[in-house]
C-alpha cells in the first residue's frame, strides 16, 4: 500500500499545497504543531494518531475503527474530485448558519451532479427494481404530529412523492408552534435505505436540480423544528434517511440498526442535508470519515460517536 500515497512533509502545509494532482494528503499528527495547517490542501487531509493531539483539528478526518486507511485510500482514489469537493464543503460550513450551510451543500451537490464521476456511476449502475409509489402518513393528535414512512417493500426508499409529502409535513410543523412534539417513524425492517436510486439522473441540469432542492427538500423545514423532533430508527438508516434523521433533537436506534453514507461511490456527496445534520451531530471529522469511506457503522458505534442519543428496541 505504501506506493498508493505519499506522507507529506508538514512544512508543505504552511505554504500553498503544490501537488494539484494529489487525491489525498496523509500526515502523522506527532509531526504537526497545533497551528501547522495554515493552507489546507485542496484534497482530503488524513491524520494518523491520537484524536486528542493538539494538531488533530487541522485534519479533515482521522483514521479510526471501523474504517481503515486502506478503505479510505481506495474510496477516495475512485472518486477524487467528489472527495475534494466534500472536504472543502465541510470546512466551509463548519460553524456556518444552518440555512446558509444547506444552500452551500446543495450547490456543491449540483456541481458534482454535472461531473464525469457521477456520469460514470449513472452509466454503470445496475437496473433498479420497480415498486409502488411511497406513502407518508401524517397524523395530528392535539399538540403532537406523527409522521410515518410507509414503503416497506422498498425498505422505505424515498421517492419524489414521499419527499414532497415530508416537506409539506415539516413545513406545517415548523410554522405551527402549537405542535409541541413531532415523531418520525417508519414501517418495515429498515428505517430508510435513502433516496430512490431509480430517480437519480432524471434532472440532468445542475442549476434546475438545485432550484428543485431549494423548493422541495425536507431538510430546510426540519432545521426549523429540530428541537421538537423525535426520531427512532430500525435496521438500515442510509443516505437521505440518515441525513434527515440526524436533524432530530432526540434520535434513538434499535440495537441492530446500522448507518451508512454511500454517496461518494456515486460521484456525489450527501445532498439531503447530511453534510450539515450529520456533521453537527458527530463533528466534521467523523462525518468525513463516514462520507469518504462509505463504511457502515453499528448502533453501538453511532452511540459512542453521538450520532444517536440512545439504543432502545420496541
Amino acid at each position: 500500500m505504501a506506493d498508493r500515497f505519499a506522507r507529506i512533509d508538514p512544512q508543505t502545509l504552511v505554504t500553498p499545497f503544490q501537488d494539484h494532482g494529489a487525491a489525498l494528503a496523509l500526515v502523522d499528527l506527532q509531526d504537526l504543531a497545533p497551528d501547522a495547517v495554515r493552507h489546507p490542501p485542496p484534497c482530503p487531509l488524513i491524520g494518523l494518531g491520537d484524536r486528542d493531539h493538539p494538531a488533530a483539528a487541522c485534519c479533515d478526518l482521522l483514521v479510526e475503527p471501523p474504517v481503515s486507511l486502506d478503505m479510505l485510500v481506495t474510496a477516495i482514489e475512485a472518486q477524487p474530485k467528489a472527495a475534494a469537493v466534500l472536504v472543502q464543503l465541510l470546512r466551509l460550513t463548519d460553524g456556518m448558519d444552518m440555512g446558509a450551510a444547506l444552500v452551500a451543500e446543495s450547490m456543491a451537490y449540483g456541481l458534482l451532479q454535472g461531473s464525469a464521476g457521477h456520469a460514470r456511476w449513472l452509466a454503470e449502475r445496475e437496473p433498479q427494481g420497480q415498486y409502488r409509489p411511497g406513502t407518508v402518513h401524517v397524523l395530528r393528535d392535539g399538540d403532537r404530529l406523527d409522521i410515518c414512512l410507509d414503503r416497506p417493500e422498498a425498505d422505505n426508499a424515498i421517492d419524489r412523492a414521499m419527499r414532497d409529502a415530508l416537506r409539506d409535513a415539516f413545513d406545517l410543523a415548523a410554522l405551527d408552534r402549537d405542535i409541541a412534539s413531532i415523531r418520525l417513524r417508519s414501517t418495515g425492517r429498515s428505517f430508510s435505505l435513502g433516496a430512490d436510486l431509480a430517480e437519480f439522473g432524471t434532472t440532468r441540469d445542475p442549476a434546475t436540480a438545485h432550484a428543485i432542492r431549494m423548493a422541495t427538500l425536507p431538510a430546510h423545514a426540519m432545521a426549523g423544528c429540530a428541537d421538537r423532533l423525535d426520531v427512532h430508527v430500525q435496521g438500515g438508516c442510509v443516505g437521505s434517511g440518515l441525513e434527515m434523521a440526524a436533524f432530530a433533537g432526540h434520535l434513538t436506534a434499535s440495537r441492530l440498526a446500522w448507518f451508512q453514507l454511500p454517496e461518494l461511490a456515486m460521484g456525489i456527496l450527501p445532498g439531503a442535508g447530511g453534510c450539515v445534520s450529520v456533521a453537527r451531530r458527530i463533528g466534521r471529522q467523523r462525518a468525513a470519515l463516514m462520507m469518504l469511506s462509505g463504511r457502515r457503522i453499528s448502533a453501538r458505534t453511532a452511540l459512542d460517536w453521538g450520532l444517536v442519543d440512545a439504543i432502545m428496541d420496541g
